[in-house]
């Protein structure tokens, strides 16, 4: 069973991240059921295991906290939908590869219920969509990220998670190099042109949730 939980308000980040550490305990010791937690941050950002110092491009703009999740810098703030995966990797197939792609192929399904194409990138963390009304310097389409994802694991639970920008204030992410990515830009649902609430977002995620995952299953070919 997986315990689904909103959050309401602005959830502090600290706090936060103490209960999510406390109840993937729990759940590794049996002592609780799988959870994800649906909630927003104040404006803040994050740096993963392997942030680089000189993609923190405005050190002083919002606080900064270090976390051991993989990735680089990402934004957190009003008007994305965090969701927190506190999950049984190892019940779920034990290959970590296979369970990221399963985090990806979940916001690729729930972008799919508002007809957005989401796709992945060779070399790119995350889920992106391509520009046709913005193209590049060489002509193509723009391509933009829209969610990022970031795990660790502690005794095969999973936490940490997913971001997917709904409508927060895109120019708060130009403090840092988000994800380490130069190239590219970041949008949302509605700078994509889509007045998409996140009571609509989080009935997306769950309904494509069992579309995803199954509680066991085979690992994924590499």
């Amino acid at each position: 069973m997986v315990e689904w939980t909103h959050i309401p308000g602005l959830a502090p980040y600290t706090e936060t991240l103490a209960a999510m550490e406390a109840r993937a305990e729990a759940i590794a010791r049996g002592e609780a059921d799988e959870a994800v937690w649906l909630l927003e941050h104040p404006a803040l950002y994050t740096a993963g295991t392997s942030a680089k110092p000189a993609d923190l491009v405005e050190p002083d703009r919002f606080p900064v906290y270090p976390v051991g999740r993989g990735g680089q810098y990402t934004y957190h703030g009003p008007g994305q939908r965090v969701i927190y995966c506190m999950l049984d990797v190892k019940a779920r197939g034990g290959d970590v590869r296979c369970f990221v792609r399963d985090l990806e192929a979940w916001v690729i399904a729930t972008l799919a219920e508002f007809s957005i194409r989401g796709e992945i990138r060779p070399g790119r963390v995350g889920v992106w969509v391509t520009r046709p009304d913005r193209p590049g310097p060489d002509g193509q389409p723009a391509e933009d990220k829209i969610a990022a994802i970031g795990i660790k694991l502690r005794r095969w639970v999973s936490f940490h998670g997913i971001s997917i920008n709904v409508e927060p204030d895109l120019s708060h992410f130009d403090g840092i190099v988000p994800c380490g990515i130069r190239e590219h830009g970041v949008t949302s649902l509605v700078d994509l042109g889509l007045p998409v609430t996140m009571a609509d977002l989080d009935a997306a995620l769950l309904a494509a949730f069992p579309r995803v995952f199954e509680v066991t299953r085979p690992a994924c070919p590499a």
